[in-house]
């Protein structure tokens, strides 16, 4: 994809607005801004002592543990897909 074919969009994260560019659809950056945005008020509702930083990196770290979660499972999941795939 050239970047004239790159999608180009503002969402608004944290009371912030950042322009991304990629090449996902409008909607689905701005679905993924969404939910960054919803685990950002979620941790800090938890924990409202926490700076900018602080939050964003907690937030990254809450994500990258539920992805880590997912592919676990998935890969458990194929696994045992192949397994009774040979049987």
């Amino acid at each position: 994809m050239s970047d004239s074919e790159k999608n180009k969009i503002t969402v608004e994260i944290h009371k912030r607005k950042y322009t991304v560019v990629g090449e996902e659809s409008p909607e689905q950056i701005k679905m993924v801004a969404s939910l960054v945005d919803q685990k950002m008020d979620e941790i800090q509702y938890a924990k409202s002592s926490l700076d900018t930083t602080q939050l964003a990196v907690l937030t990254a770290l809450n994500t990258m543990n539920d992805y880590l979660k997912l592919k676990q499972d998935y890969d458990a999941l194929l696994q045992k897909e192949r397994k009774e795939d040979r049987n």
